[in-house]
C-alpha cells in the first residue's frame, strides 16, 4: 500500500490492472483497508447517510469531511485518500480552491467533484494551485434533487453522448481521474476506453477500470436498502479481513461486478 500515487493508478490503467478502492470515515478500518493492501480509499459524503443517518448527502460540511480525513489519514499514513468536496463548495472556482486547501491538509491527496462542463475552470484552477482531481459523471447524489431521484443515467443515446463529452471535458480540464456512477455497462466500458485517466465504477459494470463501494454496503451493513450494484462480501466469508481480500480479489479477476450487479 506503501506509496501509492495517481502516477501508478494511471499506470495500473495501462497495463489493464483493475483499481480497487472502497469509502473509509475513520482510523480502524482505514487501517484495515490498507493492511489489505486496497488501492485507494475516499473519505466520501456518503459519510452523511452511512455515519450521521441523513437521507441525503447534501447537509454534510467541509468541517465533517475534514474531520473524517484526518482519522483516515492517521489510521493509513501511506494510503492514497480522495476527499470528497461537499454540497455547493463548488460554486465558484475561488471558492472550491479555499474549500479543497482545507481538505488537502487534513491529508488528502486528491479532491473529488461531482460535474461535468461546468466545473471545467474550477478543474483546471484547483490542478493549477496543486491540488489534484477525480471527476464524478453519471449519477451525482448532490444532484439528487435536479436529476429527480437516485436513478440509472445514460440510458438515452443524447444523454449517453452527453456523458461522453463531460467525460472529455473534465479530462482535459486536468482531471486525473473519473468515478462513474449507476450507468450501463456498456457506457462505462466507452467512457473507459476514450479516456486515458481511471475510469472507477460504482455500478457501470465491470468493463471500467476499477470499482468502487461505500464500506458499510460492501458489508452488508445497510439492510434497509440494497442498490443493484452492491454485493454483501461478508455474507460469503463472516470476516472482516477476509471480505476485503475477497472484493479485492473479485474486482481484479473480473468476477466483479456480475451481470447481476449492472445496469443494461
Amino acid at each position: 500500500m506503501a506509496g501509492m500515487t495517481i502516477s501508478k493508478l494511471i499506470q495500473k490503467k495501462a497495463a489493464g490492472e483493475k483499481i480497487t478502492s472502497l469509502t473509509a470515515y475513520d482510523a480502524t478500518f482505514a487501517k484495515l483497508f490498507a493492511q489489505c493492501g486496497i488501492d485507494f480509499m475516499l473519505v466520501g459524503d456518503s459519510l452523511g447517510n452511512v455515519v450521521q443517518g441523513q437521507t441525503s448527502t447534501l447537509p454534510v460540511t467541509v468541517e465533517q469531511i475534514v474531520y473524517h480525513t484526518e482519522a483516515v489519514r492517521r489510521g493509513a499514513p501511506d494510503a492514497f485518500v480522495i476527499a470528497d468536496m461537499p454540497f455547493m463548495t463548488c460554486a465558484t472556482p475561488e471558492q472550491a480552491c479555499l474549500e479543497a486547501a482545507k481538505l488537502m491538509r487534513a491529508g488528502a491527496n486528491m479532491v473529488k467533484l461531482e460535474g461535468g462542463e461546468w466545473l471545467v475552470d474550477t478543474i483546471r484552477m484547483l490542478v493549477e494551485r496543486s491540488v489534484p482531481v477525480c471527476a464524478h459523471l453519471g449519477l451525482m447524489p448532490q444532484s439528487v434533487n435536479v436529476l429527480g431521484g437516485y436513478k440509472v443515467q445514460g440510458r438515452e443515446q443524447a444523454m449517453a453522448e452527453n456523458t461522453v463529452r463531460q467525460a472529455l471535458a473534465v479530462q482535459q480540464a486536468g482531471a486525473q481521474m473519473l468515478v462513474l456512477e449507476c450507468v450501463p455497462t456498456e457506457l462505462g466500458e466507452l467512457i473507459s476506453s476514450k479516456l486515458s485517466i481511471p475510469v472507477i465504477g460504482i455500478g457501470a459494470g465491470a468493463k471500467t477500470d476499477g470499482q468502487i463501494l461505500v464500506m458499510h454496503d460492501m458489508f452488508g451493513l445497510n439492510s434497509d436498502y440494497i442498490p443493484k450494484f452492491v454485493k454483501n462480501f461478508l455474507a460469503e466469508t463472516s470476516d472482516l479481513t477476509a471480505a476485503v481480500q475477497l472484493y479485492i480479489q473479485q474486482v481484479k479477476d473480473g468476477s466483479f461486478p456480475g451481470p447481476e450487479h449492472s445496469f443494461e
